[in-house]
């Protein structure tokens, strides 16, 4: 299930944690080169507790940081799901959009129907699992477009990661920044 909530944070803890998202870092991750910020551990606890009280669930926060894209990097499509993270499976991610919507048109977090594969990585070896990520992932006459949930200040979405999925579209002229998790979800009830 996909689902979103609008408002996430309250005004005040907004503008904090935005004023300071001005210092991007490039880090190539398998080949991929992104520009982040690593959120502090406040931070972290806070979103893990909200996003467990969503869930109903504990959560455990896999992998978490603040993303910029803009004109000339990070431009490229890689439609991907996010099967394994720092040795782990993750059950979901979740993308908060952080940046003014300044565009027109549609643009957030596009989910895709791979012509072969579907909605979604079945069990797959891990090379044909590589080759879709070398080979398909810019590719878009492999994929169709079946949904994009725009991009809104201050909206959170949360999505499970094997769903095949990418910004939308892949070319952003002003920033688009965002904070990425990835985590797990515990039997254990809040």
């Amino acid at each position: 299930m996909i689902y979103f909530q609008d408002n996430f944070l309250d005004k005040e803890l907004f503008d904090f944690i935005s004023k300071d998202l001005i210092d991007f870092k490039e880090v190539d991750a398998a080949g991929k080169k992104f520009w982040v910020i690593e959120p502090t551990d406040s931070f972290n606890e806070y979103m893990t507790k909200r996003i467990s009280l969503i869930e109903g669930c504990k959560i455990k926060n896999i992998l978490s940081f603040f993303r910029q894209a803009k004109e000339n990097q990070d431009d490229t499509w890689r439609i991907h799901n996010d099967s394994i993270i720092n040795n782990e499976q993750p059950d979901r991610a979740i993308v908060y959009y952080i940046s003014d919507n300044k565009r027109k048109d549609l643009n957030g977090t596009a989910f895709w129907k791979h012509k072969e594969h579907g909605f979604k990585m079945a069990d797959v070896d891990s090379n044909e699992f590589n080759r879709l990520l070398i080979e398909d992932a810019n590719d878009t006459s492999k994929w169709q477009l079946e949904s994009v949930v725009g991009h809104k200040k201050n909206r959170l979405l949360s999505y499970p990661c094997n769903y095949f999925h990418s910004k939308y579209p892949n070319e952003f002229k002003e920033d688009r920044v965002v904070f990425v998790m990835f985590y797990k979800i515990s039997n254990e009830r809040v």
